[in-house]
């Protein structure tokens, strides 16, 4: 029998080494690391038209996609007035959900029924050990206050159409949304107006501080006030992996039609730190499609937005 040298036998082991780390590369989900998903898909919910016309009787803001594509993930309309199971099978393919700002009813509408269902599964996944992240955005934040408190809890201010400073809370510190932004930016963020408020209704922090439901499931991050009243404006849940913001991150980079929308490099750098920590929640998720074709079908790809800037506040717009 051939007898093998030294050096023969040592550079067989290596080349076997790399051939099994080369397969088990391949089968690791996504291709990426066992720990993050370098594919996230993220739905963004749709809610009703003002004024419905054919073939438009829900919309999305473009803005809400170009924040999560400009961090890394795809985007799914989650559509309003589907059924349970297929809300079901649509949570077990994507990897978060965002619920956007608008002007639909959190108590009462389609926005609403798929907010609470995408809510629940959520928590229930969470529970278990499967990290699905949701973002909640203006009337998003206050859907979630009003899914996690179970009533309304919502005062009326001042605050449409005002961009503010932030008032940072001790929490801050310590939280996971603002942990990688640089320094130099959270010293913006306190002290110029970076934040885009366009709200007529928000949660009073004398109400946060009265309500047992959201005092133990929200970690205050930071405040506002109109003058005469001092309401919440940012939260992390302390045991989910679930956000809300009454401002407005997506419009500094990707909203021009109202004059106090901001746009300098800070309010920029705002946006795309708050959409890569958000996309970063979503990379720790593992759900995926079915197959690459129902992947593609469902992607917002399918969708071609509208030109809607001349008539709304929103430079683009998905309609469905």
């Amino acid at each position: 029998m051939a007898t093998l040298s030294r050096a023969a036998v040592c550079f067989t082991v290596r080349n076997m080494i790399v051939v099994v780390v080369c397969v088990s590369l391949l089968c690791l989900p996504f291709n990426s690391s066992a720990k993050r998903n370098d594919r996230p898909v993220v739905g963004v919910l749709a809610q009703e038209v003002y004024s419905p016309a054919p073939n438009q009787t829900a919309y999305i803001a473009a803005s809400y996609v170009k924040f999560l594509e400009s961090a890394g993930a795809r985007v799914v309309p989650v559509m309003i007035n589907r059924t349970l199971e297929e809300y079901r099978t649509l949570f077990g393919s994507i990897n978060g959900i965002l619920y956007p700002g608008g002007g639909v009813s959190i108590i009462s509408s389609g926005y609403e029924r798929a907010a609470k269902i995408f809510y629940e599964l959520a928590i229930e996944a969470n529970k278990r050990g499967d990290y699905f992240p949701v973002w909640g955005t203006c009337l998003g934040f206050e859907q979630l206050t009003y899914l996690t408190s179970g009533k309304t809890v919502l005062s009326h201010t001042n605050t449409s159409g005002v961009p503010l400073p932030l008032h940072f809370t001790n929490e801050t510190k310590d939280s996971r949304m603002f942990k990688g932004f640089p320094a130099e930016l959270m010293k913006d963020l306190a002290s110029e107006p970076l934040t885009e408020n366009s709200h007529k209704w928000s949660l009073a922090l004398s109400t946060y501080d009265t309500n047992e439901e959201l005092k133990k499931f929200y970690k205050v991050l930071s405040t506002n006030t109109d003058g005469k009243t001092e309401f919440v404006s940012t939260v992390e849940a302390y045991d989910y992996p679930i956000y809300g913001t009454q401002w407005h991150p997506e419009k500094n980079a990707f909203e021009w039609t109202r004059p106090y929308i901001p746009h300098s490099p800070s309010a920029v750098k705002t946006t795309f730190y708050m959409a890569e920590f958000f996309v970063s929640e979503a990379r720790k998720n593992f759900h995926r499609f079915e197959s690459e074709e129902e992947e593609s079908k469902a992607l917002i790809y399918n969708h071609n937005p509208v030109y809607t800037g001349h008539q709304s506040g929103f430079e683009q717009t998905y309609f469905f």
